[in-house]
């Protein structure tokens, strides 16, 4: 029998034990050369603190190095100094924490640990396994306070969500005692801040925690603070399909928790309703397949209309648009206007508007070709349309623009949506009926953009109804019909 070639034994094959030891002192040196150019740039600019809100690393990571019986397994950089991570025997337990401070959140992945979540201090305990585990964590200076929470920058967002002390210590008899032992990781996270809302429910938690959770395959507990069990129950399918373990509402627990790897907090990409590829192992394409499975929905791509079927009779090439209708704020006044003008372009016209029951909305969302509205949260569900359809926003007016196109108009390019947006002039918005045509409102928007968000939102958002213009509004449904003929 021929016997199985490992890279370990291909290795140990290629080099003498004498030069294995000579490799190993060269990559241990050289790790170590360029941990201390990094210190020596860096150091002067940190200072130390007790706990910190976020420190901000400078990572650099070797590979696993074996030199005699001392195994490294990374080295990590950080303005405080440097760590080695995985210090120990031939056959280490190791230890390894990882903490980022990002634009949108920060977050900590534990592994190889003793950790302990303990509710009633709020604090996730890392019992270290070595004397040199816990003078390398105590040395990099790593009591961190996070809010599990992917909108860190919001104020208003952060005051709902509870903060976690992720803590090292080294005898486990200063910690409380583990009432369960869990077998599998966990990732701690929150459903304060926006939750409830559409577009936060994807673009701050949903989005994020597949980005953090796709990779355990469903071998992954989910730990929720700030828990509200309706948002459990309405995204429960896609919970289901990310972890295959009831969640636990940790604030309500008495229990400590221990895991042997825990993530604290979500990974999330600076722009919303995204994910970063270079970060991540997954993309919105990914994402939104995942979403089809979950949900079960059928159509991937969006029609092509073929010229010579243009004037085809029995319906079967007349693409779909959904009008996704708002009866508080933002809502169209004349839809039956818009509905006609459509139908006379060749579209088949539903209009809906969502609610909490997200199956069934997803899976109208997904039988359209083009979905237009009014710019909102409704609009999330774009998330849900097929390849190559075409999203339409409505932009009020009010120097909306900017926020809108943010939402909605860069995120669709990930997703392979093709994107047009139609921006309302005064004589289509209500606030014509609110304030004379000399009034502020219209003559500088910028001026009550100024006065702060809640009363830009209370004018612009809150206040306002849309009247389209049929004949204008008709060139942007006749541009979706050109994109779907591409």
């Amino acid at each position: 029998m021929d016997e199985k070639i490992t890279y370990d034994t291909f290795f140990a094959r290629s080099f003498s034990r004498s030069d294995q030891k000579k490799l190993g002192y060269g990559a241990f040196i050289g790790c170590l050369l360029i941990a201390l150019s990094f210190c020596l740039v860096f150091m002067p600019y940190s200072s130390p603190q007790s706990i910190r809100e976020f420190p901000k690393p400078f990572l650099v990571s070797c590979p696993v190095i074996l030199i005699d019986r001392l195994i490294v397994t990374n080295l990590y950089i950080s303005t405080s100094g440097f760590v080695f991570q995985g210090l120990g025997t031939s056959v280490p337990k190791r230890m390894n924490l990882v903490c980022k401070s990002e634009k949108r959140s920060d977050y900590c992945e534990i592994n190889g640990e003793d950790v302990r979540i303990d509710a009633k201090s709020s604090t996730v305990f890392i019992v270290a396994s070595s004397q040199q585990s816990i003078r390398d964590l105590e040395d990099n200076n790593t009591s961190l306070l996070i809010g599990p929470y992917s909108r860190k920058e919001d104020q208003i967002a952060m005051k709902s969500v509870r903060k976690w002390l992720v803590k090292p210590v080294m005898e486990s008899n200063v910690t409380p005692p583990c009432s369960q032992t869990q077998s599998v990781p966990a990732i701690l996270f929150s459903l304060g801040g926006y939750s409830g809302n559409n577009y936060h429910d994807f673009t701050d938690i949903i989005i994020p925690l597949y980005s953090t959770a796709r990779i355990f395959n469903g071998e992954v507990k989910f730990v929720v603070t700030n828990s509200n069990p309706w948002w459990i129950n309405k995204f429960r399918s896609l919970v289901q399909k990310l972890s295959n373990y009831e969640v636990i509402d940790i604030d309500n627990e008495e229990n400590i928790h221990c895991f042997t790897s825990v993530v604290v907090g979500l990974k999330r990409a600076p722009q919303e309703l995204s994910i970063d590829p270079s970060k991540s192992s997954y993309s919105m394409k990914d994402f939104r397949q995942f979403l089809r499975s979950a949900y079960s929905l059928n159509k991937v791509r969006a029609i092509k209309i073929e010229d010579e079927d243009d004037d085809d009779d029995d319906g079967k090439t007349r693409p779909r648009l959904l009008i996704v209708a708002r009866n508080r704020t933002r809502a169209f006044r004349n839809t039956d206007e818009i509905v006609g003008m459509a139908r006379n372009l060749g579209y088949e016209v539903g209009v809906a508007e969502a609610d909490g029951n997200i199956q069934r909305f997803a899976e109208i969302v997904n039988s359209c070709d083009v979905m237009m509205g009014v710019h909102g949260a409704g609009l999330t569900n774009m998330v849900f349309l097929p390849e190559n359809a075409v999203l339409i926003q409505v932009i009020p007016f009010g120097g909306v623009e900017w926020p809108a196109r943010a939402a909605f108009g860069e995120p669709s390019k990930d997703m392979n949506i093709r994107y047009l947006d139609y921006k309302i002039k005064a004589e289509e918005s209500s606030l014509i009926e609110q304030y004379p045509a000399d009034h502020e409102v219209f003559k500088n928007p910028l001026s009550i953009s100024k006065q702060g968000w809640l009363t830009f939102k209370a004018v612009y958002l809150d206040k306002q109804d849309v009247n389209l213009d049929i004949n204008r509004f008709k060139i942007t449904l006749l541009k979706a019909l050109e994109l779907l003929h591409q």
